[in-house]
């Protein structure tokens, strides 16, 4: 049986190395999932912040409706985020959102699929579904990434992400019981392939209700399955992979994980986040691990690879303003440590590659223990989203080669800030920018937008 982990009530699965595999690009992750799809024998369970209505969102619907069609009894579920599911894109003209290609794919085929809208809150800038893994089969997909052109790069351009597959019959059960149990049996959540759908208003009373369950909520074992993870010898070949999941300020073992992974860090420490407005709990822990001689690195987008950047020969729009409050923080942060990034203490890479976006989160600690999570590490995530992540710890090394191999496909694209200095100031921004961002904090809204973005 898989043994009860020492941190919350969530269980630890014992993986063989051989069964936990890295891969390495958007490419490789959106034909590895397509094949996956199409090979699928009993389960398809696909989960994300959205599915859009593009040529990848399409390409990976109209696979698993395939699927379904030729295999009716596949058990095939999606779920993505009730509010993000029913409105255009950011800036865009007002439309129904992905849910109208649900509804058109639901009427086209004889065998439909459950489109499942997860209401975390009653507004979506007060929390969506950020929760993370797909499972095909016995195999578990996490990556932080959404179902979309540049997610998948379907098209010219892509958005960078971290992609893992972890075969585990007994951890994709688990995962598919929260699925299933903590979400889709809820009265909150409801099936967006369906035309009569009710209002948000009219679900808010199961949404609240929705929210109290969540946060008693945790990854359980459905049944005696599995084998139990000891890896109190060098001989062992398994690592240990506990699934958690977290919402909310009080009692989210997430959070609560990723700081005392943090003040557990002996040698070395590598965060991965694509918005740098780090949480001031994680700021003190990553002060003090620094001041214990851990070696901090800090892997971050550049401005211009962040999901909102808007190059300055092109219509200025509010939203474009984000980067450049994220750099802001992140020059703060350097100015504050400058002599940490002179003595090496602390490290700080921005990634940038041609006209691509970065989206990596994740945490490893002295080589050995790797949090894979869609946890962005900011005010948001740690008190607003649903969120998720797999513990991963590998005492003896067994995935080191496999996870260097990934921080070295990271890397290669990013440059290391040799000074806060390295960062434009306010004064280099566009005049458009200056204008508002020198608006966002007179009103002092700077504040509330650190704490919801």
């Amino acid at each position: 049986m898989p043994i009860r982990s020492p941190f919350g009530s969530s269980p630890t699965f014992a993986v063989e190395p051989d069964h936990f595999h890295v891969l390495q690009s958007a490419v490789r992750f959106r034909e590895y999932l397509l094949d996956a799809i199409r090979n699928a024998t009993s389960r398809i369970y696909l989960v994300a912040l959205y599915l859009e209505a593009d040529d990848a969102g399409r390409e990976i619907l109209t696979a698993a409706y395939e699927a379904k069609q030729r295999n009716p009894d596949l058990d095939i579920a999606i779920c993505v985020d009730w509010h993000r599911a029913q409105r255009g894109l950011i800036g865009g003209v007002k439309s129904k959102g992905n849910a109208g290609m649900y509804q058109e794919f639901a009427e086209k085929y004889e065998h439909a699929i459950p489109v499942y809208g997860v209401p975390v809150r009653n507004r979506e800038v007060f929390g969506v579904l950020h929760l993370k893994g797909s499972i095909v089969d016995d195999s578990v997909i996490y990556t932080g990434a959404s179902f979309n052109n540049v997610y998948l790069h379907q098209q010219d351009r892509y958005r960078f992400d971290r992609y893992h597959v972890i075969q585990h019959s007994a951890l994709a059960d688990s995962m598919v019981g929260f699925i299933r149990d903590g979400m889709i049996l809820q009265p909150a959540v409801k099936d967006l392939s369906q035309t009569a759908l009710p209002t948000t208003k009219e679900l808010r009373p199961a949404i609240r209700q929705f929210r109290v369950s969540l946060g008693k909520a945790f990854y359980k074992v459905e049944s005696a399955v599995g084998h139990q993870a000891d890896n109190s010898s060098e001989g062992d070949p398994k690592v240990a992979v506990t699934p958690m999941v977290g919402i909310g300020k009080r009692r989210n073992e997430l959070n609560q994980k990723i700081v005392s992974m943090l003040a557990e860090a002996k040698s070395e420490f590598v965060l991965c986040t694509p918005y740098f407005n780090l949480p001031k709990v994680v700021l003190r822990e990553l002060k003090r691990a620094i001041g214990r001689g851990v070696k901090v690195s800090i892997i971050v987008g550049d401005k211009t690879a962040n999901d909102f950047y808007i190059a300055p020969d092109q219509p200025f729009k509010a939203i474009g303003g984000l980067p450049y409050l994220y750099e802001m923080n992140l020059r703060k942060f350097a100015q504050v440590n400058e002599r940490h990034i002179q003595s090496g203490g602390l490290s700080i890479h921005l990634w940038k590659h041609d006209h691509n976006s970065f989206h990596l989160k994740g945490l490893w600690v002295d080589r050995r223990t790797m949090l894979l999570t869609g946890n962005n590490v900011n005010p948001r995530a740690w008190a607003l989203d649903l969120e998720n992540g797999l513990l991963v710890d590998d005492p003896h090394g067994h995935l080191l080669g496999k996870f260097t191999a990934e921080y070295d496909n990271i890397y290669q694209h990013t440059q290391r800030v040799a000074s806060y200095a390295d960062f434009e100031a306010m004064q280099d921004y566009p005049l458009k920018t200056q204008r508002l961002l020198k608006k966002i904090i007179r009103t002092r809204a700077d504040r509330l937008l650190k704490r919801i973005l």
